[in-house]
């Protein structure tokens, strides 16, 4: 295993290699760009043996990866922003085809105003799509977490698609010191392709035709949630698998910062759950009892782990950098409704920060759970369960 220091961009780039991915067709989006970019340079030297297809759209992009994973070889595409809303289409399309591949997802803003920092409400919106959905905090968990996805959206009790999410420019393009491990490591850990069928030329095969079966058709529907709840149990699994061989084990589903002893929560996802975890240290030093639990997959939604640890709690603040318009942050919105539904006395709060790349730091959680504390302590509950956090 070497250590270098690479962006999130190269260590996508770096484990699609290492996954024996064999087709990977491309369209460019800031911030995006420079992992595809990468991806060509290793196929057009030869260290990787990678078919790149230049194609003239991201719609075209999943269209093409979704083709070439349908007959049979790994595939992999990326993208950012409104290119993932241009081939939402294809998004539905390959899921509930049930055909497994990965994609990468720069997380940045939506437009209008044209606007290339990071906010999750590009890969939140993708929630009901039936891929998997995973949000790394660093960039070994980017490297780490895009090899497993393959043997996970691979597994025959999932055969789905999934995302790995990261968030645009914090780190797409931020360097940091990476374990990247040996490809005979990689190989021992992921085996060769898994799919449901394969479309191959001669031997004649239909899927995706008008169905005949309504019925039939409603319970493929259904199959896909049951697919994504099979997910939950294989990615524990693989996560544990990883560990073993690199050392390196991150939860599963979740991950837990001084969670044990802890009387709140703080619960997100992505990069500034590092940002939360040095406010856990602070709030702790004023004898405020906090900790994070980090979402690593916002689909499959880990509703057992969440139960779990907050069970005990004095109140959960969800921190969301995402708002669905007229309602409430999106993990905020999944976690309250599988909290209630199993009735515990916990008081939830929602604050919605960091929108359009204004970001919010450590010294912003520490104000923010500071302020919930004493709202919690003095009335047992809150008065508010969504505010919109500007900055200071």
């Amino acid at each position: 295993m070497k250590r270098l220091t690479l962006t999130g961009n190269h260590c996508v780039a770096y484990a699609v290699k290492l996954s024996r991915v064999k087709v990977v067709p491309a369209y460019p989006i800031t911030p995006q760009t420079t992992m595809v970019e990468k991806i060509s340079e290793m196929a057009d030297s030869g260290e990787a043996d990678i078919q790149v297809i230049r194609v003239e759209s991201e719609h075209s992009a999943l269209a093409a990866a979704y083709g070439a994973a349908t007959a049979g070889v790994r595939a992999f595409t990326a993208t950012s922003s409104h290119g993932l809303l241009y081939m939402v289409e294809m998004v539905w399309w390959v899921a509930h085809a049930r055909i497994p591949m990965v994609m990468a997802i720069v997380t940045r803003t939506i437009g209008p105003p044209w606007n290339i920092w990071t906010d999750h409400h590009d890969i939140m919106s993708q929630r009901d799509t039936g891929w998997l959905i995973a949000m790394a905090e660093n960039n070994q968990e980017v490297l780490d977490e895009t090899i497993k996805l393959f043997k996970i959206t691979e597994d025959p009790d999932v055969s789905l698609p999934g995302m790995i999410g990261l968030d645009a420019f914090i780190l797409s393009h931020t360097v940091e010191p990476v374990e990247v491990p040996d490809q005979e490591l990689v190989d021992s850990f992921l085996p060769e392709r898994r799919q449901p069928y394969v479309i191959r030329s001669g031997d004649p095969l239909i899927m995706g035709n008008v169905p005949a079966d309504l019925l039939a058709n409603a319970k493929m529907r259904w199959d896909v949630h049951l697919g994504l709840k099979n997910a939950e149990d294989v990615i524990e699994k693989v996560d544990e698998e990883w560990g073993k061989l690199t050392g390196r084990y991150y939860g599963g589903l979740v991950e837990c910062y001084r969670c044990e002893d802890a009387d709140y929560l703080f619960v997100g996802a992505g990069a500034w759950v590092g940002d939360m975890r040095i406010a856990v240290d602070m709030l702790r030093e004023t004898g405020l009892r906090f900790g994070v639990l980090k979402l690593r997959y916002a689909r499959p939604f880990p509703s057992r782990r969440i139960l779990e640890a907050v069970s005990g709690k004095r109140g959960v603040l969800v921190l969301d950098r995402a708002v669905s318009a007229g309602s409430a942050g999106p993990i905020f919105l999944d976690l309250a409704s599988h909290i209630y539904s199993a009735r515990p006395s916990v008081p939830v709060k929602n604050v919605v920060a960091g929108l359009a790349g204004y970001e919010a730091n450590y010294e912003d959680f520490a104000r923010i759970g500071e302020s919930f504390a004493k709202e919690v302590s003095e009335s047992g509950w809150v008065s508010s369960p969504l505010e919109f956090y500007p900055g200071r």
